[in-house]
C-alpha cells in the first residue's frame, strides 16, 4: 500500500519523537538526580536508544520507510534508493519530531533537571560531546557509528529475509542500535543522527535550566556532518554489494 506523503511525514514526524523520548529519556532517567533510575548505567541507556530505533521502525517502517534520521534520508537519496522530492520534507518532519520528543523529556523531567547541578550530565540529557575534547576522534566515531548503523540497517530491512519478516527485521535494527551503544558509544555517546544531536542542542540553549553550562555549538557540526558522511558510505556500502 502507498501512503499518502502527509501520512509519511507523520509517521517519520512520530517515529523519532519517539526515539527521542525513549534515547534521551533513558538518559536522563541514569543522569538526573534523584531519579528512579539515577546511576542505573550503561546498559539501561543502550537499551533505551535500542528500543526507541526497535518501535519506531516496527510502528512506521512500512509506512514511510522509519528513516526517522536525516542522515539516513540523504544517504538513500544520493544512492538513488529514494525520491529528492520527498528528502526535504522528510527532514523537516525528522527535525521537528525531534524537538518534540525531546521536549516531552525536559517536561517529564523538569524537577529532576532543577536538582541537577552536574552541567555535563544535564547536557548529556540533550545532545552529544567527545568525552576526550577530541574533534576528530568526534568525527570519526558519529561516521563510523553511522557507517554501521546504516549499512546494517539496510541489509536487514531491505534483503530478502528481511522483506519476508519485516517485524523481526525492525527487531535486528534495535538491537544493532543497542550493540552500536554499548560498543562505540564510549567517546561520544553515540548520536548516529543530525535529528538527535541538533533539536535537542537547541533546546538546551533556549530552554530555562538552572545549572545547564554551555551548549557547546563549536562542536555542534560534527554530529550533523559526521553521520551523514557515515550514512552514505554506508548506504553505498550496500547498494554496490548486496541491492
Amino acid at each position: 500500500m502507498e501512503y499518502s506523503l502527509f501520512t509519511k511525514l507523520a509517521a517519520e514526524f512520530f517515529g523519532t519523537a519517539i526515539l527521542m523520548i525513549f534515547g534521551n529519556g533513558s538518559v536522563a532517567n541514569v543522569e538526573l538526580k534523584n531519579t528512579k533510575g539515577h546511576h542505573a548505567g550503561w546498559l539501561n541507556i543502550a537499551m533505551g536508544y535500542g528500543f526507541g530505533v526497535m518501535f519506531p521502525v516496527l510502528m512506521f517502517g512500512s509506512v514511510s520507510g522509519a528513516h526517522i534520521n536525516p542522515a539516513m534520508t540523504l544517504a538513500q537519496a544520493i544512492n538513488g534508493l529514494f525520491p529528492w522530492n520527498e528528502v526535504l520534507p522528510y527532514i523537516i518532519a525528522q527535525l521537528l519530531g525531534a524537538a518534540l520528543g525531546q521536549f516531552i523529556v525536559y517536561l517529564t523531567y523538569w524537577p529532576h533537571y532543577k536538582e541537577t547541578e552536574d552541567a555535563n550530565a544535564i547536557l548529556g540529557t540533550f545532545c552529544t560531546t567527545d568525552a576526550h575534547n577530541d574533534k576528530i576522534n568526534y568525527f570519526l566515531n558519529e561516521m563510523f557509528g553511522t557507517l554501521v548503523l546504516v549499512f546494517g540497517a539496510l541489509c536487514c530491512l531491505s534483503l530478502d529475509w528481511g522483506k519476508q519478516d519485516y517485524a523481526a527485521a525492525s527487531i535486528v535494527v534495535g538491537f544493532i542500535v543497542w550493540g552500536l551503544v554499548t560498543s562505540m558509544g564510549g567517546p561520544t555517546g553515540p548520536g548516529l543522527n543530525p535529528a538527535r544531536d541538533l533539536m535537542p542542542r537547541l533546546l538546551h540553549a533556549i530552554l530555562p535550566i538552572p545549572h545547564k553550562g554551555s551548549s557547546r555549538w563549536g562542536e555542534a557540526w560534527i554530529p550533523v556532518v559526521a553521520p551523514i558522511v557515515g550514512a552514505i558510505v554506508g548506504c553505498w556500502m550496500f547498494v554496490i554489494f548486496f541491492a
